[in-house]
């Protein structure tokens, strides 16, 4: 008997994968509108009444998801990416957690190998996606996706074929340069982080503007400094001279390892106005010594530097972006209070412009002012630097060959020209003293 039913179970799930796959033929290649919808509900009708049973057909659409997820990985796409992509594509929601419980269980079936060969940055963004397996079995996963979401079998396999769908569809991107093994962080290093977040923390959350530009202005100057640091014994590493970087960083050749080249991140850039988003991640990119690289159509721009200008440019851009569009609405609600007819749009869009404008002008100046301060002191910095530019450079082409600037629209607003401006202006970003 139990070999029967072995027998029985065998067929039933190869029978669920084949009409998986039909099904998932048809909504993958429906056109847009009324046929896939058409198709999204054939499907889940025929999946909802299977002969096979819901166990099988959960155990198939579970395999299905998964090794879409892992054809995404193969595609370019990390799991921010891909979270990102699909809430943009369906509104968030049952699909959108459908393809985090794909990314999860494609984690958990890789194992401890994959995990390690795609680095800490992964690992921390399925952390925070909250991407584990919650389910008791496959077989029962769209039982309890159902009655999760309080939903019927079919409204449940409808929303996972749609997931489906648009995974299915996704392109191919650029895919970022596989992990380096680099030079570990020192305690010195990690203090200084940690104060720089600390500062960036308070920034965000005071409801004084001038005490946000104190604190934003001396996490920049800490960044600079800690850039610097970084460029400096990795140019002493990679001359293996075992000279000791300034700030009290260990010198290479003592257990902390060789320096590594240029890497990429990607940072999303969500609406509304994404080209001043992406304009003020390219000023900070840039003050920062890297390059910045937007994709508008998958809703990210891609960072190219090393690993300690990466983490501070997205530091600080994560912070004023926060800090400029408090001070969009601010501005903004004074403005319309008064009574004036502009739409809000355009003052929104052109407050952002005018403020990444002049926010980049700003940190530049910052930057330099900190090189060349420290520079009098380190003769090898400017070569450091130099060769760092280069690497970053060489990398960014690699990576792509094509690029195209970008014309901004919506720049037609003259009160918010003049509100970003003076908002950034107000964020004196120069070198201060001590705190």
């Amino acid at each position: 008997m139990s070999k029967r039913k072995d027998g029985q179970r065998q067929q039933d799930r190869a029978a669920a994968r084949e009409l998986v796959g039909t099904v998932l033929g048809s909504v993958r290649y429906a056109e847009d509108g009324a046929p896939a919808e058409d198709a999204l509900e054939a499907g889940a009708s025929m999946l909802a009444a299977a002969p096979a049973g819901p166990g099988a057909v959960s155990a198939a659409l579970l395999a299905a998801a998964e090794d879409a997820v892992r054809r995404c990985w193969h595609g370019g796409w990390q799991p921010a990416d891909l979270e990102r992509i699909v809430r943009r594509e369906t509104g968030g929601g049952p699909r959108t957690a459908v393809v985090v419980d794909a990314m999860a269980i494609e984690a958990q079936r890789a194992g401890r190998a994959a995990e390690r060969a795609r680095g800490p940055r992964w690992a921390a963004q399925l952390h925070d996606l909250q991407a584990e397996v919650w389910w008791p079995s496959e077989t029962g996963y769209l039982e309890e996706l159902a009655r999760r979401r309080r939903s019927s079998r079919f409204e449940t396999t409808y929303d996972v074929l749609a997931a489906l769908r648009v995974l299915g569809r996704l392109p191919r991107i650029t895919p970022l340069p596989a992990a380096r093994p680099a030079r570990a962080g020192t305690p010195a290093e990690s203090r200084a982080l940690g104060r720089i977040r600390g500062l960036l923390a308070k920034a965000e959350a005071t409801d004084y503007p001038e005490e946000a530009e104190a604190l934003s202005a001396k996490a920049q100057e800490l960044m600079a400094r800690h850039s610097i640091d970084a460029a400096l014994l990795d140019h002493a590493a990679a001359a293996g001279d075992g000279r000791a970087a300034p700030g009290g960083a260990a010198a290479p050749g003592t257990g902390h390892g060789r320096a590594a080249g240029p890497s990429a991140i990607r940072v999303g850039i969500e609406g509304p106005y994404e080209q001043a988003k992406a304009l003020l991640l390219d000023a900070v990119a840039a003050a920062n010594r890297c390059q910045a690289v937007w994709s508008g159509d998958v809703g990210f721009s891609t960072l190219i530097g090393f690993e300690a200008d990466l983490e501070a440019a997205e530091l600080l851009y994560t912070s004023l972006l926060l800090q400029a569009t408090t001070a969009m609405h601010r501005a903004g609600d004074a403005h319309h209070s008064r009574g004036r007819s502009r739409r809000t749009r355009d003052f929104r869009q052109t407050f952002l412009v005018a403020y990444a404008d002049r926010i980049r002008t700003r940190l530049t100046a910052a930057t330099e002012e900190a090189t060349a301060e420290a520079a009098g002191g380190a003769p090898d910095l400017l070569p450091a630097l130099a060769a760092r530019e280069v690497a970053v450079a060489r990398t960014t082409g690699d990576l792509f060959p094509e690029t195209a600037a970008v014309r901004m629209r919506g720049v037609r607003d003259a009160v918010g020209w003049e509100q970003g401006r003076a908002a950034a202006d107000r964020a004196r970003l120069g070198r201060r003293s001590e705190a």
